[in-house]
């Protein structure tokens, strides 16, 4: 039977399939038109921005770090261009196996891949890393040849930091390193952010981080057009670098490494500076260590070489360093006794050979004492038992409130960083060090032996040399600084690093005049007076033994039998010529015994050099180094006749 078709509801359904199927083209037409309202007009800008950055790349350039030249133009810190083969780990492929392809191209040693990994440590994954540092012309042809093997390994020229004559001021100087993660994570905080791009290298100690926003410069960039690969295709635009400035020093070069010399095996620190000015003109930390090390990031043999010597050579023993001042404090006892009223310059003593307080004897350091002692005497013979008595007399908080202004305790405020206070005790200072109560309390017995530059006294030889220099600057206390000039390197213009007018100390002349007689006295007749025999010139001092280890009350001290890192410390505070000062200093030669035989010498060779032009000859050098010689041994040297630069 033939079956009959329902012609209309098959037409209606077919009506509905083609409306359901238009309804879906025209709201996938409708979605379409909708994104493209939103790309085209809505997003537009947006989009176009991102299209321009897609096509071009923004390049820093960064600036050549400026150089570091002593007073009198000689460079100590520069810069030279060399090649490096860098690695983008994000561009790469498997770190070890890229490495491992490298090393039969160009030598890669265990300590480039030691470095490279704490590099990367540090780095994040687009920035490139150093694998080799300073490849040959050579190596540089080879890679090249195989660069297509190297996805993400690039030669790059870059500049070094070079230190020329290596481990010479290298406290001073400082040296510069990569960039840590603190130190990033603070530039990124700071209004440096964008200078910092690109650079991998910031100052790391000394001058170098002191004057690091000068020396740096400022960074460029290149507008690059690249392709879809990421290649440069065209330079579109580009702001240069500014090299950084030039930072003159007031040091001399010559005269650092004449100390650095003299110092030979000895541990100690000595500072000089021109009293007028606050110009240091030495600062000298013994032993010193090659700044060089640092740069390319220092191996783990070399660290642990400095870091765990026992003479350690990373502290800089002129800023940091604190030691007892020894009987080098007297003459700011004297001071003090003068200002207070407790003594005339007429008044005497009589010294027996010890002090006898609260039931315990403090001993002189001349058997059977001086005899009758007025201040003069007191200090050109350097007389303990007359300061153990004004000491007693003043009290611990006169003695701290009359020596403060001369900058004891206190940094200097001088233009390096890392500066220790040192300490100039008090009886609030006691209270609030310490948190048992019979710690707190202060004893009278231990003022005694602050008259001697003993007990808690502990000061740094850059406060003992400013302390000095107010003391025969008509108690005008200059602020130290280092920095002379910054030069601009494109233009040669010099202007004066910032620096602060001088403190007035409110002590009456007469009394500074007492004491810089009694330490002239000193060198012509007292305890430093062999180191200064024929000088061409007048010079005052004060010498000082700090000891280590305290001597029992029977018993007489002998270095002998001591471990050489025991023995008393050498200390010597001068300045000169006597009527002018133009140069003061303060040195401490450690565990070298006796000032006038240790430090002295020493002293006297800086002042030969620096007012009459003379150099140690080889012999005269070799004999204060072992401390066998007071004055100079046979004819100085000019110092024009002094092969410079010096060999490495």
């Amino acid at each position: 039977m033939t079956e009959l078709r329902n012609i209309q509801a098959e037409l209606a359904r077919f009506r509905r399939r083609v409306l359901v199927a238009g309804a879906v083209v025209l709201f996938a037409f409708g979605l379409l038109v909708a994104r493209l309202v939103v790309l085209e007009v809505v997003r537009h800008d947006d989009l176009a921005e991102q299209a321009e950055t897609n096509s071009t790349a923004i390049v820093p350039v960064v600036p050549a770090r400026g150089q570091i030249v002593d007073r009198n133009g000689i460079v100590l810190a520069t810069n030279y261009s060399a090649y490096t083969l860098e690695i983008t780990p994000s561009k790469a492929g498997p770190l070890e196996q890229t490495i491992d392809a490298l090393s039969q191209v160009v030598e890669i040693t265990p300590r480039d891949r030691r470095r490279f990994k704490r590099l990367l440590e540090d780095s994040k994954n687009f920035e490139s890393v150093p694998i080799r540092m300073r490849l040959s012309d050579e190596e540089v042809a080879r890679f090249a040849a195989q660069r297509f093997r190297f996805p993400g390994v690039e030669v790059k020229a870059r500049l070094f930091r070079s230190y020329p004559f290596g481990s010479l001021a290298s406290h001073l100087i400082g040296y510069v390193g990569r960039i840590n993660q603190a130190e990033k994570d603070r530039i990124d905080d700071s209004d440096d952010e964008a200078n910092y791009r690109g650079t991998q290298y910031i100052g790391k100690l000394g001058v170098e981080q002191s004057y690091e926003s000068q020396l740096h410069g400022t960074t460029g960039v290149q507008e690059m057009e690249t392709a879809a690969s990421g290649r440069a295709v065209r330079l579109l635009g580009s702001v240069p670098a500014k090299p950084g400035d030039t930072v003159q020093l007031s040091i001399d070069i010559r005269l650092q490494k004449l100390v650095e010399d003299l110092y030979g095996e000895r541990r100690g620190a000595l500072v000089a500076l021109d009293p007028k000015t606050g110009e240091v003109l030495a600062l000298v930390s013994m032993p010193t260590f090659d700044p060089n090390l640092f740069v390319d990031g220092i191996d783990s043999d070399n660290w642990k070489a400095l870091n765990e010597s026992l003479d350690k050579p990373l502290l800089n023993r002129a800023l940091r360093g604190t030691y007892p001042p020894g009987s080098t404090y007297k003459p700011f006892l004297a001071i003090a006794a003068l200002e207070t009223g407790k003594r005339t310059p007429q008044q005497t003593i009589f010294d027996p050979g010890y002090f006898w307080f609260g039931g315990h004897k403090f001993r002189d350091d001349k058997e059977g004492g001086h005899g009758t002692v007025n201040m003069y005497k007191s200090i050109v013979e350097s007389c303990d038992t007359y300061y153990y008595m004004v000491a007693n007399d003043l009290g611990v908080d006169t003695i701290h409130d009359e020596l403060k202004p001369f900058g004891f305790g206190q940094p200097t405020g001088i233009d390096l960083p890392g500066e220790s206070r040192g300490l100039l005790p008090s009886t609030a200072w006691k209270r609030a060090a310490y948190h048992h109560p019979a710690q707190q309390k202060w004893y009278a017995g231990e003022t005694i032996s602050l008259g001697i530059g003993q007990g808690y006294n502990h000061y740094t030889m850059l406060q003992l040399a400013v302390a000095t220099g107010a003391l025969v600057n008509h108690g005008l206390k200059m602020r130290p600084h280092v920095a002379m000039d910054l030069i601009d390197p494109a233009t040669h213009k010099e202007a004066p690093a910032e620096r602060e007018a001088g403190v007035q100390i409110p002590v009456k002349p007469e009394y500074l005049d007492v004491v810089r007689n009694a330490m002239v006295g000193v060198n012509l007749q007292g305890t430093s007076a062999a180191a200064f025999r024929g000088a061409g010139y007048t010079s005052g001092g004060k010498t000082g033994t700090a000891q280590l280890v305290g001597v029992k009350e029977n018993q007489k001290y002998d270095a002998a039998k001591l471990a050489e890192r025991l023995r008393d410390n050498a200390l010597f505070i001068a300045y000169a010529p006597a009527d002018d000062p133009k140069i003061v200093l303060a040195m401490v030669v450690e565990n070298g015994g006796f000032g006038a035989q240790s430090a002295a010498p020493i002293a006297r060779r800086v002042f030969d050099y620096w007012l009459l032009h003379q150099y140690p000859n080889p012999q005269d050098m070799a004999a204060v180094q072992k401390g066998q010689a007071t004055a100079p041994i046979g004819a100085p040297l000019p110092v024009a006749d002094v092969p410079w630069p010096p060999q490495p």
